[in-house]
């Protein structure tokens, strides 16, 4: 359990997943205590209580300019919140948030809890190239300066260059891969059975790649 710890706090596949959860849906109050994480998946919030073993019940809370309540909990923890502020996160990371100290054996472990937190992936039939299935993952951020250390970070561990892009109005940036990269970085993602992740993506993800294995035995 992380409250109220006293040793050091060590690095491991949980853990990172878990910083990549409270870099994206994850805050930071500005009392050097408290931490929050919102989703509007009931079961990715179990699975943020089970890898930090905490206790605490799952809430309902107004966010941003929607009254609408959404689940979230918040636990305190003042070893967990300083050391989560060396990593390089802050309270109203929002549209700040740049470069973290995450170590490269977990960075794929750090990038499937912010693909959960909030990513997207989705998939069409392109016309253009014999009806093509084409599917894409993408990871969204405020700060465009954190989607720039995304993307090199990425590209130093996998090769793979992707695309930025602004979401339309929004004031929002995504890095997109389309399939033949996404597909390398999913492999490096969910690199075994039993990793702690949002099984309605997951399930999404899985439908892509049975598709397009049928699309490429159809071609054959």
């Amino acid at each position: 359990m992380l409250p109220l710890r006293k040793e050091k706090i060590k690095w491991s596949t949980k853990l990172a997943y878990i910083v990549g959860l409270i870099a994206t849906d994850g805050c930071l109050y500005n009392d050097g205590r408290h931490i929050s994480f919102v989703s509007k998946d009931i079961q990715l919030l179990e699975t943020f209580k089970k890898c930090l073993g905490l206790k605490n019940k799952i809430g309902f809370k107004s966010g941003g300019y929607s009254k609408k309540k959404c689940p979230h909990i918040q636990f305190g923890d003042v070893i967990f919140y300083k050391w989560l502020m060396r990593l390089g996160l802050t309270p109203h990371k929002s549209k700040t948030i740049g470069k973290l100290k995450i170590p490269n054996k977990y960075f794929f472990d750090f990038l499937r809890g912010s693909f959960d937190g909030d990513g997207s992936c989705y998939s069409y039939w392109d016309p253009r190239w014999k009806s093509s299935f084409m599917f894409y993952i993408a990871f969204n951020s405020a700060s465009k300066l954190h989607i720039d250390w995304l993307r090199g970070k990425i590209r130093d561990l996998t090769k793979s260059k992707g695309h930025i892009s602004q979401n339309g109005n929004k004031a929002e940036w995504s890095l997109k891969y389309a399939k033949k990269e996404a597909k390398i970085i999913l492999a490096k993602m969910f690199y075994k059975n039993g990793l702690p992740h949002l099984k309605r993506k997951y399930r999404k993800i899985k439908n892509f790649e049975i598709t397009d294995e049928k699309e490429n035995n159809r071609k054959t």
